[in-house]
């Protein structure tokens, strides 16, 4: 291979590996604009299982001979594979969407900036891991930057903050996916990750449909229009089957931490997202909370030297 071609290679690597970082909280922050759009159009949990209904049809025809071939791999890691599917797919969705009706939008960010300080903190007690310098630097930036959009440049209204009982369902929402990105990082390196999406949210649709049949909200009627089947589509095509996809990359080729910090970004795509869609206005404070954020995800993704070997005395493939 000619070092052109080998430069043109590893190019276009890195700028798959930044897309993975950057798209699943595009896709994820549409998911929130989208899901209070049509709030009251359906239930929440009408609008989980519809998603992961059409994420899963996505998928089937597609992941069924890669799901056969890793079978008995699934099997050999099964409790992974289950918690990673409850957690990152059935836990941490159906909580959020629960939680945010009775929550407010500061709290439900504020909530979701916790995400990568919970996958530090857990990755910290449970395997070990270290933080360098240049990440923790990263993990303050952009949560700064994250509390400057939320409080909307005026720090003072923290005290002005109340919390309500949806609060303490969002902060089991975001354990779950902290728990969800250590698991997946533990998953073998030469599991097909399409097949590993597709068995978890085979694994959800197998837990959601009966959920949704008992759940008291199985009766109440969906108002089904443009809006809402196009919201349907939207959130069961970009959110689950590409950010996850997304997502998973990011966590294998950046690690748990660093990938969990992309999360900061849901909030500033919001910003961008809501002045076309909800028609809202741009100010100073917007610009210096994404720059905090940008500003820290680039810090946080800086090489690390000397890296030690990730060690996980629970598996017998690499990681």
């Amino acid at each position: 291979m000619t070092a052109s071609r080998v430069r043109r290679s590893y190019v276009v690597e890195r700028v798959l590996a930044c897309a993975s970082l950057a798209l699943p909280p595009l896709f994820w922050a549409g998911n929130f604009i989208v899901s209070r759009a049509v709030r009251d159009l359906t239930a929440p949990l009408t609008l989980l299982m519809v998603r992961w209904v059409i994420a899963f049809a996505c998928l089937l025809p597609f992941v069924v001979p890669t799901m056969r071939r890793d079978a008995a791999l699934y099997w050999q890691y099964r409790w992974l594979m289950l918690g990673t599917a409850l957690t990152g797919i059935v836990g941490f969705n159906a909580l959020v969407y629960v939680g945010v009706r009775t929550t407010t939008a500061s709290n439900a960010l504020l909530m979701n900036a916790l995400i990568p300080v919970l996958i530090v903190f857990f990755g910290a007690v449970f395997y070990r891991q270290r933080l360098i310098v240049a990440q923790g630097a990263g993990l303050i930036l952009s949560l700064l930057g994250v509390f400057t959009l939320v409080l909307h440049g005026q720090w003072s209204q923290w005290r002005a903050l109340s919390f309500v009982p949806g609060d303490g369902i969002v902060l089991a929402a975001m354990v779950c996916f902290a728990f969800y990105t250590l698991w997946i990082r533990r998953l073998p390196a030469d599991l097909d990750r399409l097949g590993v999406l597709g068995a978890h949210v085979t694994i959800g649709v197998t837990v959601l449909v009966p959920l949704w049949f008992i759940a008291p909200t199985a009766a109440t009627a969906a108002h089904w229009s443009i809006s809402l089947v196009s919201a349907a589509l939207y959130v069961g095509i970009f959110p689950s089957v590409l950010a996850y996809l997304l997502y998973m990359r990011a966590v294998r080729f950046f690690g748990a931490e660093r990938a969990g910090l992309s999360i900061h970004l849901i909030p500033a795509f919001g910003v961008m997202l809501s002045i076309p869609f909800l028609h809202e206005r741009l100010y100073l404070w917007h610009f210096s909370g994404i720059a905090a954020i940008a500003v820290g995800l680039v810090c946080s993704s800086l090489p690390q030297k000397h890296k030690p070997p990730i060690q996980d005395n629970n598996i017998s493939h690499p990681v």
